[in-house]
């Protein structure tokens, strides 16, 4: 297969923009509340596409090891951002927490595919080790929204069950384990799902990318097994991290959840 992907005019992406007026009509229809959200966040995605391809452009042009590992931190830092926002929780209790759990799960998983499996040369090659990456951050985020978001919901909703544990001689460990399971199968049930219909319901990204590329269908399949794995690995290991790491954050001496954990919802 030769040749790379097809190149999409500005005119096809106005196209594409104009597009998005039937689903913020249904939006305004039925007052869900979300057109400003939906409009910021279209303009926000365009912007920093925009930026990140200037950026990547250098990235891979001095494919230099400092300068991707610089990289690497910042969209761990944006992760970190938008993982506690998202979740409804206050970045003080969960800022280095979450960006602990977050990076230890991120790098060590990827540091395998990229070393020991894909094994690129140099290892930090750029065009490897952004999107390789960028694609495990990225999917794992979505997992730790869910994991945190249910836990402390769940936490502050059952606070009387919760302490009917403790008083009951349970330690903090033991009391939350409930909690902590049920989070983290709500985080994960949506990973499963996608593993299980993959290739069949719909064709990933990285297989999408390669294919357009120009690779072989079954060098792109092979990525895709692996990525896959990776993501599912990283999302089950930063969910259980973020969970242990923020309880040391969140609970006071006498085990019981703070009060002021959760941010108060927009009125």
């Amino acid at each position: 297969m030769n040749g790379g992907a097809i190149e999409i005019g500005i005119w096809k992406l106005i196209f594409m923009y104009a597009l998005l007026i039937p689903s913020l009509a249904i939006i305004v229809r039925y007052k869900l509340g979300l057109t400003k959200r939906v409009v910021i966040a279209i303009l926000r995605m365009t912007g920093q596409l925009l930026l990140v391809g200037i950026f990547l452009k250098y990235i891979f042009l001095f494919n230099n090891f400092l300068l991707n590992t610089a990289w690497l931190m910042v969209m761990l830092l944006a992760a970190n951002l938008s993982v506690t926002s998202n979740a409804g929780l206050r970045k003080k209790y969960f800022f280095l927490p979450v960006l602990a759990g977050i990076a230890i799960s991120t790098i060590t998983v990827a540091s395998f595919l990229i070393v020991l499996v894909v094994r690129p040369e140099p290892f930090y090659d750029a065009r490897y080790f952004i999107p390789l990456t960028g694609m495990i951050l990225g999917n794992s985020m979505r997992g730790n929204v869910l994991v945190l978001e249910r836990f402390y919901t769940k936490m502050e909703e059952s606070r009387k069950l919760y302490s009917s544990y403790l008083l009951m001689g349970a330690t903090r460990n033991e009391a939350m384990k409930p909690f902590m399971a049920e989070a983290l199968r709500a985080s994960l049930i949506p990973t499963v799902t996608v593993i299980a219909t993959v290739g069949i319901v719909s064709l990933p990204g990285v297989m999408t990318g390669q294919i357009l590329g120009g690779s072989m269908p079954m060098t792109a399949i092979k990525y895709q097994i692996a990525i896959m794995i990776a993501i599912f690995i990283t999302m089950t290991f930063t969910g259980y991290l973020n969970l242990k790491l923020t309880t040391l954050t969140t609970f006071d001496k006498f085990d019981n959840l703070k009060p002021d954990v959760l941010k108060e919802p927009d009125k």
